[in-house]
């Protein structure tokens, strides 16, 4: 129980990752302000967490709207009196497309769910945790952020803005004992992932033969490392980009990485 008597609002827990994320702070001790676009996910998953026995509070917001945004952080301040842990998780898929059939407006809308909302959250949060001269935020990037993949046009650049704004964040909060880090999730296995393995949209051999750990992480493992930058035992960890992806962004070899037996 690393986290009791700890408040942390996670954006997109209503499935996914962030509902698996929520659900693992709760359990270890945390009540949590479950943020999502879709009320029904988000009471759902306020559910889950009340049923754990720690509080939940659903909010639905769009995090890309600043009046959303400063009235979700607004209420949750009055129902919990603080906000410790912030993690930035919510975002929406890509359209893999080449760059010059991209739509303009599909373009930005990516950009302003993931680095725009990254930024409103942060900046929200961060005026209560710099008056408390605590907290902590775990931004949530990808290796696609890292690495250049072809036809991810709006969704590499805006992963690769969160590390930025990561750092940014990091050194200019530092003096107010907050700590800001990013998790670079690789290939995981969510439901959104299982379906499109299912449907063949997604081919997992390919992604297993391009990993050295030859599988596709689970949802706990990134919320274990969520919870590790959390905690006390990353007290001087500030303003680091922590990919868990198998080894993916460290593959710089020829071929496949893993050979599936």
């Amino acid at each position: 129980m690393r986290f009791n008597n700890k408040v942390a609002l996670v954006t997109g827990a209503g499935s996914g990752m962030g509902k698996s994320i929520a659900l693992f702070l709760a359990k270890e001790g945390a009540d949590i302000i479950v943020n999502d676009i879709n009320s029904e996910l988000a009471n759902a998953t306020a559910d889950d967490i009340n049923n754990i026995g720690q509080q939940g509070l659903s909010v639905t917001a769009d995090i890309s709207s600043e009046d959303e945004v400063q009235s979700m952080v607004e209420k949750s301040i009055v129902v919990f009196g603080r906000i410790d842990f912030l993690i930035n998780n919510a975002g929406i898929s890509d359209q893999f497309v080449p760059t010059i059939e991209q739509k303009a407006d599909y373009w930005q809308r990516v950009i302003d769910i993931h680095l725009r909302g990254c930024f409103l959250c942060s900046k929200e949060v961060g005026k209560h945790m710099i008056e408390k001269r605590y907290g902590k935020i775990v931004n949530i990037s990808s290796v696609v952020g890292i690495g250049g993949s072809p036809m991810r046009n709006a969704y590499g650049p805006a992963k690769a803005g969160i590390i930025m704004l990561t750092k940014t964040l990091a050194v200019e909060w530092a003096s107010y004992n907050i700590n800001v880090n990013s998790v670079s999730p690789g290939y995981i296995l969510t439901p959104l992932i299982e379906k499109g393995i299912e449907l063949g949209i997604i081919d997992d051999k390919v992604i297993i033969r391009r990993t050295p750990m030859g599988r596709l992480g689970r949802p706990e493992e990134i919320s274990e490392a969520v919870a590790f930058l959390l905690s006390d035992a990353a007290s001087y960890v500030n303003g680091c980009n922590l990919p868990v992806d198998g080894g993916w962004t460290s593959f710089g070899s020829y071929g496949d990485a893993f050979n599936i037996p």
